[in-house]
């Protein structure tokens, strides 16, 4: 499920919640504690309420009940309030009789320890006694014994149910200054979380801003992961698409500064390989022009051409590499621009095979060409296909041993035209393949072919990547090896 809330949201929810559960236990606390304020106060009020009565009233006579006594005192309890409950008990807690209707007291004795409490001078309130109306209820009550305090004949329990409530709604319902108090409260905390909500938004809008921004400049960029990337990145809160964001951009700077670092190395590698490539032409061609310089006088014309033809070879090959590099250059940098139009390969191929026959000759090689009975047009720039068939060609002729074959297929497929030259040299290494394609690379033979400079490949590959097609290379120790490409057909 897709995750779309914001951090605002996030921390308004939870400022909701907070506020709510901070409200709930307000009001729940202050009830409690009102409550057990409240039977504190009330106990505490009528708290020699039955020592007076007794003082008053003559209840008990050798430990007779006296009706008339108890009735009057009954009665004044109806008149000073009618929800205290009079109760006379013995001294074993046995309910003698009560100010009560008839089937509302369940219990026939109450418990003495918490009396005995009570009575105790200077006793903790409040003090919670039976309620003899129900089996489990306790309440306030005040009570005082009957006859001697050493020796009592019983006790007057008053229960003080009056002021008792069930449930903190019942008790704030009873109260006025409670509803009063509870208004009051949901007021505030509505202003709170207003406040707190309007901060939060206030606080988090340059977060915000800043993910947009970061997004879009993702977005303008074209980057994309170069791995994938947990889904809730992007689908998260601001700080997750930032935390996302920032994996993606740490992750293509590594990767970034790793082919910065390939890249130096390549760079070293070639201007090295460079100059050992121009000084070999160079030193050449400039000790030719000395000697032809210093010893005209006295050298022949047969060695003067001789001299002169070595020179014009070492001046030719110096020029083809400067071309090759100036070639190069321009493709890395992206400084061709193809001109497409239909081709018919196999044409294409005839002419490059025809162009290096005579090369194969001289170096006793058989070079030869596989065509399709029909035409198979692609779309390509005739120029840079010419070139890197070219240069395919002509690096298998440099690795092919006199006696050898050069092949060069052409394989008509149903949505492209496959092109394979295969070869019957000495075949690649196995580590080598991976940086055949390098500038100026050289394979591990410890040998240079003639005239061969380590660019052709690297040319014929960026070529071939300007039409989206892609160069591939098979081989085998003592087995030759086979390139291969393939360009996209067309009607």
């Amino acid at each position: 499920m897709k995750r779309s809330r914001s951090l605002f949201a996030k921390l308004a929810l939870v400022l909701l919640a907070v506020v709510a559960a901070g409200g709930v236990l307000y009001v729940t606390v202050t009830a409690v504690v009102s409550r057990g304020y409240q039977r504190e106060l009330h106990q505490n009020l009528y708290r020699n309420l039955a020592a007076n009565l007794v003082r008053e009233s003559h209840l008990l006579d050798a430990g007779e009940v006296q009706q008339d006594a108890l009735y009057e005192v009954f009665h004044m309890m109806m008149v000073i309030n009618p929800a205290i409950e009079v109760y006379l008990i013995d001294t074993a807690g046995d309910i003698l009789a009560y100010s009560a209707p008839e089937g509302i007291v369940v219990r026939e004795c109450v418990d003495l320890e918490p009396i005995a409490r009570f009575l105790v001078a200077d006793s903790r309130l409040p003090i919670f006694g039976d309620d003899p109306r129900g089996r489990d209820g306790h309440k306030v009550f005040s009570v005082a014994p009957v006859g001697s305090a050493q020796s009592p004949e019983g006790y007057l329990y008053i229960v003080l149910g009056g002021t008792e409530y069930d449930s903190v709604v019942e008790l704030l319902a009873g109260s006025y200054f409670l509803r009063l108090g509870a208004a009051g409260l949901l007021g505030s905390l509505s202003v709170s979380l207003a406040a707190g909500l309007w901060l939060f938004y206030y606080l988090t809008r340059r977060l915000r801003g800043l993910s947009r921004r970061v997004v879009a400049f993702e977005a303008k960029a074209g980057l994309e992961p170069v791995a994938a990337s947990d889904p809730a990145a992007n689908e998260g809160d601001e700080i997750e698409r930032l935390g996302g964001s920032f994996d993606r951009m740490a992750e293509r700077l590594l990767r970034q500064v790793e082919e910065l670092r390939h890249l130096d190395s390549l760079r070293r590698e070639l201007i090295a390989n460079v100059s050992h490539d121009l000084r070999t032409p160079l030193t050449s061609l400039q000790g030719y022009l000395e000697t032809l310089r210093l010893k005209d006088d006295t050298m022949s014309a047969a060695d003067r051409l001789r001299y002169l033809d070595i020179a014009e070879r070492q001046a030719a090959r110096l020029s083809r590499l400067v071309a090759e590099l100036f070639e190069l250059a321009k493709l890395d940098a992206g400084g061709v621009e193809l001109h497409r139009e239909p081709l018919a390969l196999g044409e294409l191929v005839q002419d490059i095979v025809g162009e290096y026959r005579l090369a194969a000759e001289r170096r006793g090689v058989n070079l030869e060409a596989a065509l399709p009975a029909g035409l198979a047009w692609v779309s390509a720039d005739i120029g840079l296909i010419a070139r890197v068939l070219g240069n395919l060609v002509d690096n298998a002729l440099r690795h092919t041993p006199e006696g050898g074959r050069v092949r060069v297929g052409v394989d008509v497929q149903p949505q492209a035209v496959a092109i394979e030259i295969s070869d019957t040299g000495r075949g690649i290494d196995a580590e080598d393949l991976p940086r055949l394609f390098d500038r100026f690379f050289y394979r591990r033979s410890g040998r240079r072919a003639e005239a061969g400079t380590g660019l052709g490949l690297a040319i014929a590959q960026r070529s071939l990547e300007l039409h989206g097609a892609s160069i591939k290379v098979e081989s085998a120790l003592g087995h030759g090896s086979t390139f291969s490409f393939a360009l996209p057909r067309v009607a």
